[in-house]
């Protein structure tokens, strides 16, 4: 261990003293660079994405950081995943392969464009979906499979692409927590026919809110701008309206902030790279907690959550709920219990009942592992993964003490 670590005698839960007491690293980061960019785009007066030169900077920028040819901004990675979807031709009473253990966006999306999610069960090991499941579930109104990329780690793209294959499937990549994520040596996001970021508060590199899609094909690529530029094409007259799309184009303001943020982004990689090896062997050796698997295939993981099994066993049969409102106590607050899977979401199930009646309920689909990792594992949210040894050790010493005291 990187400092000696006592076991305390009393919980802080029950009144005994917390193994931390400062906090954890604040988000976001940023320093002159963000102020800046942001004092350009003021003193331009020019603060839309069509008359300036932020937002689109960005996209190329980061487009080519995921190995993409083109990007397009959007306000927020909930519309970056819907216009994509829009892009590859989803609409009303089309099917959306995806997996329940995700945030409500990805589904959302779909039934936003008047499709159906139809939820495939997850991988024990990694928690992504599982290419073995998407198969069976593919009818005749099947149009896309949504891959998630779950707290920055890479979904099997090899199997989810070979059954979009031989099924003729586009795949949309749900990469809102996989910033420069790698599969197999190739950036997410552009492994698929398109891939979607989020630049949401909480993520790795942020603006408040904001989102891009990313892909290799030029078509696609100019559908996206068209739908996200309320039906424009390049070169056209202001009131050419080609195709019905939205008002989904990102501000100069978000442009400049993402601008400053791209740049910090490879250093808080590496930093979160060795706190999650640090992590991987330090949690090793406790019983009852083990470190949600990497498929060896991820040659880059993003690094968005650090994802735990949780064994209550060997806390005394002590819930994972428990265990998170004890190590809040003992002052280790960057912890969540992470999704409720989407087949339990009553805003999800509510929608398809309103859109496909009943019997779509009956129609969800028996995910079991998702309704196990649900219960069972947890997160360390990024912030964790900025912090120094001394912030990293607690946590370590934190579940210890825990343990000593439940067993």
């Amino acid at each position: 261990m990187r400092r000696e670590q006592a076991v305390l005698s009393r919980l802080a839960i029950e009144g005994g003293d917390p193994v931390r007491t400062s906090p954890f690293p604040s988000w976001p980061v940023f320093d002159e660079r963000e102020e800046r960019l942001l004092l350009e785009v003021l003193r331009s007066g020019t603060w839309g994405e069509l008359g300036g030169d932020k937002v689109t900077t960005f996209a190329a920028r980061f487009a080519a950081y995921q190995g993409a040819r083109f990007g397009v901004c959007v306000p927020n990675g909930t519309m970056a995943i819907q216009l994509g979807l829009k892009a590859l031709g989803v609409g009303p009473g089309d099917e959306v392969i995806t997996t329940p253990y995700t945030f409500i966006a990805t589904a959302s999306a779909a039934l936003m464009l008047g499709a159906k999610p139809v939820f495939v069960d997850v991988d024990p090991e990694t928690c992504n979906i599982a290419p073995a499941n998407i198969a069976p579930a593919i009818t005749t109104r099947t149009k896309a499979i949504v891959p998630v990329h779950i707290g920055g780690q890479p979904s099997d793209m090899d199997g989810v692409l070979a059954v979009a294959k031989e099924h003729g499937v586009r795949v949309l990549e749900d990469a809102c927590q996989a910033w420069g994520a790698e599969w197999n040596g190739h950036r997410v996001g552009a492994i698929g026919d398109l891939g979607c970021f989020s630049f949401q508060a909480g993520k790795n590199i942020t603006a408040g809110e904001g989102g891009i899609i990313v892909t290799n094909d030029p078509e696609l690529a100019e559908r996206c701008w068209s739908l996200h530029n309320v039906g424009r094409v390049r070169g056209g007259a202001w009131y050419q309206h080609e195709i019905l799309g939205w008002n989904f184009r990102m501000t100069e303001w978000q442009g400049a902030v993402l601008l400053a943020q791209l740049e910090r982004l490879p250093e808080h990689e590496r930093v979160r790279d060795a706190a999650a090896r640090y992590l991987d062997g330090s949690l090793a050796d406790i019983a009852g907690i083990k470190p949600v698997s990497v498929d060896p295939r991820v040659t880059r993981h993003g690094h968005h959550l650090y994802p735990v099994r949780y064994d209550a066993t060997a806390f005394g049969g002590r819930s994972r709920d428990e265990l998170l409102e004890a190590l809040r106590a003992e002052g280790i607050t960057c912890v969540s219990a992470g999704y409720v899977p989407l087949t339990s979401s009553p805003a999800i199930r509510r929608a398809l009942d309103d859109l496909f009646g009943p019997e779509s309920l009956n129609q969800l689909g028996n995910c079991p592992i998702a309704e196990e990792v649900s219960r069972d594992v947890f997160w360390l949210t990024q912030v964790a993964l900025l912090g120094d040894d001394e912030a990293l050790d607690s946590i370590v010493t934190a579940i210890r003490k825990i343990q000593a005291a439940w067993s």
